[in-house]
């Protein structure tokens, strides 16, 4: 009795102990008898004792390799350190297991000959400009190469590009000097945009100084027109009365006197008085005499 309960236990522990759980984006690459047997997915499997084995426990999840910065050489001869970073996912855990000695190193080593490429095809300045497409190049060559093991390659990306110290001082040198003209063609473009707006405004100021003298002008002339109108309406209004009271020659002799006491209050020096007013003007002042008295 005591035999079979001990066999019981032995049996059931063996059960246990044999039992796997495969958990979520998880796989497990099982041998039998040292040859590939299945790969186990996302459940509870049994594993025979003594002659099944699991392999390779493997993750489905992406991964991440981050690499140190390593040394390139460009096209013209500039080394430079760039550090790599490396997103892929298994998707074939078989392969994974059985198509490359350690994958993880054989990665990193394609990484670093495959930038190396790359760098060595191009100058300084296009690998300082050319991240994306440096990115996309190293995608593709890895993801076909790791294709057999397994390995899904989804992005590659370029941590950082640190060129030589002197090449660094001189970039910042060239750096600066971009933005001073940039800061000088700003400050000839602002003063220009001044100096435009103050010459349009005196220009506006002066047509508007013309247009106002234009207007006074026009002011000035239309009141003198007005009162040499009224003036000349007068003197005709004056005459047309002075033909209506029919005047006899004293009249108008006495008219003519009074217009040459005008013209004598001027600055003539020598006035010329016609024969036929000389009488009426001694008679003028006689009677002029007489009122003073």
């Amino acid at each position: 009795m005591t035999v079979l309960i001990v066999l019981f236990v032995l049996a059931f522990l063996i059960v246990i102990t044999n039992l796997q759980i495969v958990q979520q984006s998880r796989a497990y690459v099982v041998e039998r008898m040292g040859a590939f047997r299945a790969v186990w997915e996302v459940g509870i499997h049994f594993k025979l004792p003594f002659i099944d084995r699991i392999a390779k426990k493997v993750s489905l999840k992406e991964q991440v390799l981050d690499y140190p910065p390593q040394p390139v050489i460009t096209k013209d001869n500039v080394t430079m350190q760039i550090d790599t970073v490396v997103y892929f996912q298994i998707t074939d855990p078989k392969l994974y297991t059985y198509g490359v000695e350690h994958p993880m190193i054989a990665m990193e080593t394609l990484t670093a000959t495959t930038l190396r490429n790359i760098i060595g095809d191009l100058e300084l300045d296009q690998t300082l400009t050319s991240r994306d497409v440096i990115n996309t190049k190293m995608r593709a060559i890895l993801d076909e190469v790791t294709d057999p093991w397994g390995i899904k390659v989804n992005r590659v990306e370029l941590k950082n590009i640190l060129p030589p110290q002197d090449i660094q001082n001189s970039m910042e040198k060239q750096m600066k000097a971009e933005r001073d003209r940039r800061q000088a063609i700003l400050q000839a473009e602002g003063t220009k945009r001044s100096q435009i707006l103050v010459a349009e405004g005196e220009k506006e100021a002066a047509i508007l100084k013309a247009d106002a003298e234009k207007q006074s002008a026009i002011l000035r002339a239309e009141g003198e027109a007005q009162a040499i109108l009224a003036v000349q309406k007068a003197l005709a209004d004056s005459m047309k009365m002075l033909n209506e009271a029919c005047p006899n020659d004293q009249v108008i002799k006495l008219k003519a006197l009074e217009a040459m006491q005008k013209v004598a209050d001027g600055k003539a020096t020598k006035i010329i008085i016609p024969s036929e007013l000389q009488g009426l003007a001694g008679l003028a002042s006689s009677a002029k005499e007489f009122l003073k008295d």
